[in-house]
């Protein structure tokens, strides 16, 4: 079987106390293998961002526990005292926007990456020219973003979550701002990359059109993930 890099288990989220206190999320159950890529679907507060923020380790849970490639990361408190390198070293971010940096080609947006982690700069933008060749926009390494067609910064921003080898990436909305061609190259790249470096990717979305293209579909509604049929 594969191995789970993801494991939630009855995770909780409540923002607030007494009387006015939201429960975001109340006893998630789930994970996510290596190889495998999940869709998390819902309306909207339905807890899907509330979701990847936790299992990014930006917010906190409540309750319930967390475990990322192996190890725990929250059960009752923080199990890792640097979560920034945690974040750093096993967990890949791509967003809806792909917020690369303006003012920086391509390349050196997925360069930079690697960089603040402490990794020499040649060897850097060695890789990132090979994630580039690898996403199949390798011609585009020295164009600026704003040069750059939505598909083709999407797939900069792919590479930059790639850059640094996380066991664990997490998508919020990736396909949202392409159109219905771009999205499913989107999504076939990341099911690639969920195969060949055998990662675990968890996906916020609402767009339908790439429903097909996710190993499974996970529904949430009022914070609860929703019984399948």
């Amino acid at each position: 079987m594969p191995i789970p890099l993801v494991e939630i288990e009855r995770l909780s989220k409540t923002f607030g106390e007494g009387e006015t206190a939201v429960h975001a999320l109340t006893g998630i159950d789930l994970s996510v293998a290596a190889g495998e890529v999940v869709g998390l679907k819902g309306p909207s507060g339905s807890g899907k961002s509330t979701l990847l923020n936790v299992v990014a380790c930006i917010l906190e849970p409540s309750a319930g526990r967390l475990a990322l490639a192996g190890q725990t990361v929250w059960d009752g408190r923080y199990r890792n005292s640097d979560l920034r390198r945690l974040r750093r070293e096993h967990i890949g971010f791509i967003f809806q926007f792909h917020n690369l940096l303006p003012f920086l080609n391509a390349i050196d947006n997925v360069a930079l990456a690697m960089t603040v982690a402490g990794v020499e700069v040649g060897i850097a933008r060695s890789r990132a020219r090979e994630l580039l060749d690898y996403l199949q926009v390798g011609r585009r390494a020295t164009a600026m973003p704003a040069r750059l067609s939505g598909g083709e910064a999407q797939r900069v921003a792919i590479a930059r979550a790639l850059a640094n080898r996380p066991q664990v990436i997490l998508a919020d909305e990736p396909t949202a701002a392409l159109d219905s061609e771009r999205a499913r190259v989107v999504m076939d790249l990341l099911r690639q990359v969920a195969r060949e470096q055998q990662a675990a990717i968890l996906v916020v979305t609402h767009d339908e059109k790439i429903f097909d293209r996710f190993d499974r579909m996970v529904a949430l509604r009022d914070g609860r993930i929703e019984a399948g049929p």
